[in-house]
């Protein structure tokens, strides 16, 4: 499914408190958080010219975010830096002096800290992402998870500390649990969702994820003409939508929103004109964007920033998946997981449909970036998807290498 951004809030600026958070200062200072990551690094840019070739378009670029900080997933640059900006806030309050991020490892913050809970509710990629960033600072972290969050990825949270909880349901029921408890226990929830009511947070989060589009926007040797972004319940999307507009004004390229069909709740938020809730089906493999409801402040964003919203089925991630695990015309092999390479699978499905094709106006001279938002965060899954090993596809890159 497809359809045009033809809401009412489409083309007008991001509201203030938007551009607040996604704007280039805002986004300078994530990356100079990230300076005192000690395993911060600069993700790569694969440039994909063979599949550019045979899909006809000039050019195709993929952010790599399966090396992003050691956990694999975009989401290392979001929930971790909120978890540290609330650390840092309430250290001024208690410290009743500013506080830089220099001093982030000094015993008088991390006394503040240990004294700190943090909460979330998660698929798997934003929960490591917080317990992380609690971790790094000395505070606890409660991670509630739902029950169609594989063993694999719960034990994967669980050794960077945090307790974990169970939930009966969906993403969106363990989202109220840990609410719910939190506000009972005086926990501090660091979610990547909003609701009437709780915006700042979950826009510290979405802020964090600035930082990979200001090193694509350094790492690539042109502007993108047309950027395809997955979606869950919208914080990605609207972070690069949202900076993509502010840095490039008039010049910024085309924005589509990219759901599960199975999980579509910005598509059907888009197709209502307002945020909705959509009904629960069939689970679906893109597990990380099994969202039902969408963020308040990322539709806003996307309501003013995006220029159309698509679906993609089951069989199209998997394959896309293989796809960029088995190259052709020379491209180098990419590990993405299920949720993963989904931008690219519906930048594939657009170009291979005429009529869509037409309606974002790509041709020959089109500039396409996505972002893999995630590598093999659950290793067993994905060899059975793709037929090998996570190291056996990165072997291949080696092995290129060496021919």
């Amino acid at each position: 499914m497809f359809l045009l951004n033809t809401t009412a809030d489409y083309g007008l600026a991001l509201d203030p408190r938007d551009e607040k958070t996604l704007d280039a200062s805002a986004a300078v200072e994530v990356e100079r958080h990230l300076a005192f990551r000690k395993d911060h690094g600069v993700t790569p840019l694969v440039a994909l010219p063979g599949l550019a070739s045979e899909i006809g378009v000039a050019a195709i670029h993929v952010k790599d975010e399966g090396h992003r900080l050691g956990l694999g997933s975009f989401k290392a640059l979001g929930g971790a830096y909120a978890v540290i900006r609330l650390v840092l806030e309430q250290a001024e309050q208690r410290l009743g002096r500013v506080v830089d991020m220099a001093e982030l490892h000094s015993p008088d913050i991390r006394a503040v800290a240990q004294a700190m809970t943090v909460a979330c509710a998660t698929d798997g990629n934003h929960g490591r992402s917080v317990a992380q960033g609690a971790q790094l600072v000395g505070a606890r972290a409660a991670i509630f998870v739902h029950s169609g969050v594989s063993d694999e990825r719960v034990a994967a949270i669980a050794r960077l500390g945090a307790e974990m909880i169970r939930v009966q349901g969906t993403y969106d029921d363990s989202v109220r649990e840990a609410a719910r408890v939190a506000e009972a226990n005086g926990w501090i929830i660091v979610s990547d969702t909003s609701w009437p009511g709780y915006e700042r947070i979950p826009g510290l989060v979405m802020q964090g994820y600035t930082a990979l589009v200001r090193e694509a926007l350094r790492q690539m040797p042109e502007p993108p003409t047309h950027v395809f972004i997955q979606s869950g319940v919208g914080g990605i999307a609207a972070a690069v939508a949202g900076h993509l507009a502010i840095a490039l004004g008039e010049s910024r390229p085309l924005f589509t929103v990219v759901d599960p069909a199975r999980a579509a709740c910005l598509f059907e938020t888009a197709r209502a004109g307002r945020p909705v809730t959509i009904a629960h089906g069939e689970p679906t493999v893109m597990a990380m964007l099994e969202c039902y409801e969408p963020s308040l402040v990322a539709w806003r964003i996307l309501s003013r920033a995006a220029d159309a919203f698509m679906t993609v089925d089951e069989a199209d991630a998997t394959d896309v998946m293989k796809r960029l695990a088995h190259p052709i015309s020379g491209d180098p092999a990419v590990v993405a997981g299920e949720s993963g390479g989904v931008g690219l699978a519906g930048a594939m499905k657009a170009v291979a449909d005429p009529a869509v094709r037409a309606a974002l106006s790509i041709d020959g001279r089109s500039r396409i970036f996505v972002v893999n938002t995630e590598g093999a965060t659950d290793p067993g899954k994905y060899q059975e998807i793709v037929g090998l090993s996570p190291a056996a596809v990165v072997a291949k890159n080696r092995e290129g290498a060496l021919t």
